[in-house]
């Protein structure tokens, strides 16, 4: 399968030109024969949770909104599945952060609602409320789970996706930086210890903090193989497609050399599920 990540900048609150940004790319990305496509986090919206602003709030958008309604679309529009991840209005009062796999009939196959909702920088726990499940969706031959962003820096979204039978990873990322030589690490981590292909698409640009500090957005979207090798990888700055072309036979070779999951232990980890962590 050729899969590829569109690296974007979104303005804050700029719903049409985000959408037509992101439609040039979706445009570009099918024209070079991928299959399936990912949009970064918060692509519609732009990463918004920066300071306590009710106003945002505004900036949800529903499954058959504006922002879902322009991929479907594209979907059917190039015959693709499209991952694309939106701030989400479920009902009144209540919002997530959530990511829609979209068939080639632009219909939505799967949801997944960010579970792990940070708050340091930014308050993203302010404005939407965490997920609890790890789906799955098949995307031809494959089946691919999606985490988001902070989730990546927890090893156990990874693991409960690959232990539904993920064997391609998505991870949009929304606001994060690169810097530092970290982020290179841990994807390729949560790629090897998982026997997964792992695909983390970034965004680009500058966040303004209310304290007057500036966030770069630090890019570097990649695509690595289930043994950690680099697949392909955009620069730190600039608006991109990267492509990877993947095949279950390496995800097949990788876990019949390594027997991460015959060699698991889950009656040893309970301390994990353990209702508090006040008992160690």
């Amino acid at each position: 399968m050729r899969l590829a990540l569109i690296q974007m900048e979104s303005a804050i609150g700029g719903l049409d030109q985000n959408i037509a940004r992101a439609s040039r790319f979706i445009d570009e990305a099918a024209g070079g024969g991928a299959e399936l496509l990912v949009l970064p986090e918060f692509w519609s919206t732009g990463y918004f949770p920066l300071a306590v602003d009710y106003s945002f709030y505004d900036l949800a958008d529903s499954e058959t909104g504006k922002a879902t309604t322009a991929v479907r679309e594209k979907a059917r529009q190039h015959g693709v599945h499209i991952a694309s991840t939106i701030y989400e209005r479920h009902g009144p009062g209540l919002f997530y952060n959530t990511s829609m796999m979209l068939n080639p009939k632009g219909e939505i196959v799967s949801k997944y609602r960010k579970v792990h909702v940070p708050a340091r920088r930014g308050l993203e726990k302010l404005f939407y409320r965490g997920g609890s499940k790890f789906p799955v969706a098949p995307v031809g031959e494959w089946r691919v789970g999606t985490m988001l962003c902070y989730d990546t820096l927890l090893p156990e979204p990874a693991r409960c996706l690959a232990l539904n039978g993920a064997e391609l990873i998505l991870a949009p990322f929304g606001a994060s930086t690169t810097e530092g030589g970290i982020w290179e690490h841990m994807i390729i981590t949560r790629a090897f210890e998982n026997g997964a292909y792992l695909a983390a698409c970034n965004a680009v640009g500058e966040l303004h903090l209310s304290d007057g500090d500036t966030f770069i957005l630090g890019g570097k979207s990649i695509i690595v193989d289930p043994e950690g090798g680099i697949v392909a990888e955009a620069p730190a700055s600039g608006e991109t497609v990267i492509y990877g072309d993947i095949g279950l036979d390496r995800v097949n070779e990788v876990r019949n050399r390594y027997f991460m999951f015959r060699d698991r232990r889950p009656d040893a980890y309970q301390v994990i599920t353990a209702d508090t962590e006040d008992i160690l």
